[in-house]
């Protein structure tokens, strides 16, 4: 890009016009050719933060709709910036890949005896600028393609563009790589979170038809409030108490409870630390039918009951009291409309 008359802003269209301008007015070749390479460069890496992103599961209390927005928004001006940056160079690459710089070798030259004649070499460069960007990739030979024992010249005009063909072939082999490993990250689940919804699948289905509430809304739920469990109430030897929901083991419960546990409510003046004990279950079994008597007992989730839309079924559990959370349902709507449980049901099913 001369002068660097073209920078990338991944939220101004403009840069994208002034690129396309340059090429459709016939201005500097190499120009547009250097830009178009940026932006292909600039797409790559933005896929490969996408990539990582959806693959690590984010329920923190600062998650929202609002906070993905503004990291989507930063991870693309930051590809964008990492391109102008040359820090890869996977532009530059690409730019030469697809013919840039060549046009200044097509004059003057002497080859094959012939003052003024155009080497095989270069003339596939011009022909390769004067095409289309979206052909280019197709023009482009591999390692040793038509070379000929009886064309010694050609054999030789070859030889010198040799090493960067075989160059080209090579990373266009890890580009391909590396692209369809940023996809498939997409599809990755770590192992706990695999391994939880493959155990509370078959009982939330059994909760499901007892309540109406779709299997994986409840998986979520179970999800948000123990941290895929990792983080459930343990009883006081240590061991697990399958409390999935974080029941509390009120005056009404005479069945086991866990130790004493420190856990944070929103009090209206903010968080606080309190006590508590949970009820304790002997399976996720007992746990999930725990919880839907839980709801169909009680009147006040009423509204609850047998809901399809994942954002109902989150605010009818924020506003009939189940969590102090003033953020519950948006978390809960998160992780249900997210890559990470879709992923692990697609892993299950």
């Amino acid at each position: 890009m001369a002068s660097n008359g073209i920078h990338l802003n991944a939220l101004d269209p403009r840069s994208l016009s002034e690129l396309r301008n340059l090429a459709k007015n016939g201005g500097n070749t190499d120009e547009a050719l250097r830009g178009a390479s940026r932006q292909i460069e600039s797409l790559f890496l933005h896929m490969m933060l996408k990539a990582m992103r959806d693959a690590t599961p984010a329920n923190g209390p600062m998650d929202s709709d609002q906070t993905r927005l503004a990291q989507e928004l930063h991870d693309q001006q930051l590809a964008s910036n990492l391109a102008q940056s040359k820090s890869t160079g996977l532009a530059e690459a690409l730019f030469r890949q697809l013919g840039g710089g060549k046009s200044t070798q097509e004059t003057g030259t002497v080859k094959n005896g012939k003052a003024g004649s155009t080497p095989p070499a270069a003339q596939t460069a011009r022909h390769a600028a004067a095409a289309p960007l979206s052909s280019r990739w197709s023009m482009i030979e591999p390692p040793g393609a038509g070379i000929s024992s009886a064309a010694s010249a050609r054999a030789a005009n070859r030889r010198e563009t040799g090493g960067e063909i075989a160059e080209t072939a090579t990373l266009t082999a890890k580009i391909a790589a590396t692209v369809d490993a940023a996809r498939s990250a997409t599809g990755k689940v770590p192992e706990h979170v695999r391994d939880f919804v493959a155990d509370v699948w078959p009982y939330a289905h059994a909760a499901s038809r007892a309540t109406g509430i779709p299997a994986h809304f409840m998986v979520a739920q179970a999800a948000l409030e123990t941290g895929w469990g990792a983080k459930q109430p343990r009883n006081a030897d240590g061991s697990p108490s399958y409390n999935l929901f974080n029941i509390k083991a009120g005056r009404n419960w005479n069945g086991p409870t866990t130790a004493q546990q420190t856990v944070n409510e929103y009090l209206g003046e903010g968080w606080q630390r309190q006590k508590t004990a949970f009820r304790s279950y002997s399976s996720y079994s007992e746990a999930f039918a725990d919880y839907a008597k839980l709801l169909t007992d009680s009147p006040r989730y009423a509204k609850v009951l047998g809901r399809n839309d994942a954002a109902a079924f989150a605010r009818g559990l924020q506003n009939a009291g189940y969590a102090t959370d003033p953020m519950y349902a948006d978390k809960l709507m998160r992780i249900i409309g997210g890559n990470t449980l879709k992923n692990a049901l697609a892993m299950t099913a």
